[in-house]
């Protein structure tokens, strides 16, 4: 495109063509009700059959009452897709009063594209910046404000930041990347392009609305009267909602390819107007943004990911980027040169108060990306990063290490007899217990998910037969995880041990697992009905019903699984025994300091263990490391 004009001019024709969908739906709509009057006209003036011509009275009415009936259906499926809120996407909102600086940045670089400033500005945890239409009557925005000359002008689009960008790069920089974003509220204020949108999202609201409709929970038991009444409000809404999402899918359809072009051709202009702002800094930001990604990535995966599986969040995660892309710009020589920027004044002081707007947007990342509260509470606490090694890192290790103890307990030692069977009980009763219990157990030790007192699926419960007494079980130490997971003498040391160890630690991780998702689950139940206004923090369906959206790390392998236990159980008894200590790598999460130092030797000793049976290379390592094996470690 040669400018910024005929972009804008190719984005309108298409929202002309996405209204004239529209306009050809309401056709449809009225086609019965005109043929209604044009039969009722005709028959009163005499020119379509008689007055008492009974057949023509009889199409007459009934054209009439089929008209009726499409009216009164296009009229909810109208009044659905006006009223349905479309999805808004969850984000930390920004007073002017706490960012005068940010605010005055955005509306000058309005000023220098010569479009309307954007109505407010919100953070995302994310690497992202984009521009999103508040206007809803839903989400309390307005359509339309008082412009110049007492007019009334289309309210422009809220600017939705990334939070880490914020923090990670210079002002200069953030400018440079917010003007082709800013750049694109030309467009969006236009009348033409801001009604095709509210039609597109208004239909896909609707479609949504539909398909939540077939699943409704259940409503609470009451009275034959009331759950008669109910189950027949279920049977007529549900075909009138199947047919809602037909008609919404129909029109969405049509209006697809139109939308889609209409979007790029704002994002086209939107561009070519920003290419006389800060062209050589545009460059260097979207280097910036890369690195600003794959820094972001590393810190929710290594380092946020532990401590949210333990109930605790990092209120920090912003400046947690900073000290991430800084180690990375240190090992990477590709980086090298990145550091010097930090002398430079950061986005960031563009805000008044950039603690607490980071501890909210750290909060909402661990809710978009964890499924966690939206509040704090005792068991959802936030952690600073001065404490993060030894409230984090100290007791995820001595949980996955008690964690895997347990399950060595309940495995048989190759090497024992096997235990005497149990005598059976004179009267039918409960199934025995298999190598996986699927029934309730107590609770275990905080953040275990096992079953306490020592007890496992495979032990015995109350009911079953007297059989002989339990062992006591084995002082936990690192001398008796190797000495299992080593294949035994008469066997090639192929480490099927560790097969049956790793299948165990899979099964206990999947059933906390499914706690949390059932916890979660449970919270956006509760918290459905409240809070569903603009600017709610918590309650909002879209993030509580289907959190958490995004997970940030596939599911793990049983061997991974039992390498990351056996490598905790090493850390604990270097901490233990040898005067270790837990420390934090910015883009590896938990690290073991020895001497001040940090170990990053550990993974194949620990891999051999798992995968081959061989203990020799560990043996080798702990005497390195002045590690005394034998020595009990101190569990949670």
């Amino acid at each position: 495109m040669a400018g910024p004009e005929e972009g804008a001019q190719a984005a309108r024709a298409r929202a002309l063509a996405v209204l004239r969908i529209r306009g050809a739906a309401l056709a449809v709509a009225l086609l019965p009700a005109a043929a209604a009057v044009v039969l009722l006209v005709g028959g009163a003036t005499g020119r379509i059959g008689g007055s008492h011509d009974e057949g023509w009275t009889a199409v007459r009415w009934a054209v009439v009452a089929g008209a009726v009936v499409v009216l009164l259906l296009a009229a909810a499926v109208a009044a659905v897709v006006v009223r349905a809120r479309p999805a808004l996407s969850p984000t930390v909102p920004i007073a002017e009063e706490t960012a005068p600086d940010l605010y005055r940045l955005v509306r000058d670089l309005a000023e220098r594209l010569e479009v309307p400033a954007p109505s407010a500005v919100a953070l995302t945890p994310d690497c992202d910046s984009w521009l999103e239409d508040r206007t809803h009557r839903a989400h309390g925005g307005r359509r339309r404000t008082a412009g110049a000359g007492g007019g009334r002008a289309p309210v422009a689009p809220v600017l939705v930041i990334g939070s880490p960008f914020l923090w990670w790069m210079r002002v200069g920089e953030l400018r440079a990347l917010l003007a082709p974003v800013v750049a694109g509220t030309g467009p969006s204020v236009h009348p033409d392009i801001a009604a095709a949108r509210r039609f597109v999202r208004g239909l896909d609201a609707a479609v949504a609305v539909a398909a939540r409709g077939g699943h409704e929970r259940p409503a609470p038991r009451r009275g034959a009267p009331v759950a008669a009444v109910a189950a027949l409000g279920r049977a007529v809404r549900r075909p009138a909602l199947a047919f809602l999402g037909w008609i919404a899918r129909l029109l969405l359809r049509g209006c697809r390819d139109h939308a889609a072009e209409m979007e790029r051709a704002v994002a086209a202009a939107a561009s070519e107007r920003a290419q006389a702002v800060d062209y050589g800094l545009r460059i260097v930001a979207q280097e910036q943004v890369g690195l600003a990604y794959a820094g972001w990535d590393r810190l929710l995966t290594r380092v946020a990911l532990p401590a949210w599986r333990m109930g605790r969040w990092p209120s920090r995660l912003d400046a947690g980027v900073v000290s991430a892309l800084t180690e990375l710009s240190r090992r990477d020589r590709l980086a090298e040169g990145f550091t010097s920027r930090l002398s430079e004044r950061p986005a960031c002081d563009l805000l008044e108060e950039p603690g607490l707007i980071d501890e909210a947007t750290s909060l909402l990342a661990a809710r978009l990306f964890h499924g966690g509260p939206s509040e704090p509470g005792p068991d959802w606490s936030p952690v600073d990063w001065g404490a993060y090694p030894e409230e984090v890192v100290d007791r995820k290790w001595r949980l996955e290490a008690a964690r895997l103890h347990r399950v060595l307990d309940e495995q048989p030692h190759p090497g024992a007899d096997p235990a005497p069977a149990r005598p059976e009980p004179a009267e039918p009763g409960p199934a025995e217990p298999g190598p996986v219990a699927s029934g309730p157990a107590e609770p275990g030790p905080e953040g275990s998910g096992l079953a306490g007192n020592g007890e496992g699926p495979g032990l015995a419960r109350v009911g079953d037969a007297p059989g002989p007494a339990a062992p006591e079980p084995a002082a936990p130490t690192l001398a008796r995880v190797m000495d299992r997971l080593t294949a035994a003498p008469d066997r090639a040391p192929t480490g099927e041990l560790g097969e049956e160890v790793a299948a165990r630690l899979s099964v206990e991780l999947a059933r906390e697992e499914a706690l949390h998702r059932a916890e979660a689950r449970a919270r956006g139940r509760a918290g459905g009905g409240a809070g569903e206004g603009p600017g709610s923090g918590g309650g909002d369906l879209w993030i509580d019903g289907c959190a958490p959206l995004f997970p940030p790390q596939p599911p793990r392998t049983g061997r991974e699984l039992l390498a990351d236990h056996v490598t905790a159980m090493v850390c604990c008894a270097a901490i233990d025994t040898a005067g270790a200590a837990p420390g934090l790598d910015w883009l590896d999460g938990p690290a073991l300091l020895v001497g001040g130092r940090r170990r990053a030797d550990l993974a194949y000793p620990v891999l051999s263990l798992v995968e081959d049976g061989d203990a020799e290379p560990l043996r080798a390592w702990l005497g390195e490391v002045g590690v005394r094996a034998e020595k009990p470690v101190r569990l949670v």
